[in-house]
């Protein structure tokens, strides 16, 4: 079964991948969609506070509320790295 403990660090890592891939990108391309990567680095923010929320907060079973945190995270960690992705092109 996951913990606390593991579930937030999956969070934290995964995160912080997405926000140093828009920082890189801002880096590399200061003058490309700007706005759009710090659009992404909000929505980062949001899904973190959220998700950590949801772990804190166990509602029926834990092994079946921490996967769903864990599909949602992957899931919207996707989502970011393709919207990371889209803004290169």
């Amino acid at each position: 079964m996951a913990s606390i403990r593991r579930i937030k660090r999956d969070i934290d890592y995964l995160t912080n991948e997405v926000l140093s891939d828009c920082y890189l990108f801002m880096y590399l391309f200061p003058e490309k969609q700007h706005e759009a990567a710090v659009a992404i680095i909000q929505d980062t923010a949001i899904l973190r506070k959220n998700l950590k929320e949801r772990a804190h907060n166990v509602e029926g079973k834990a092994k079946a509320h921490f996967r769903a945190i864990f599909e949602d995270l992957l899931q919207g960690v996707d989502d970011l790295f393709r919207r990371i992705s889209e803004l290169t092109k």
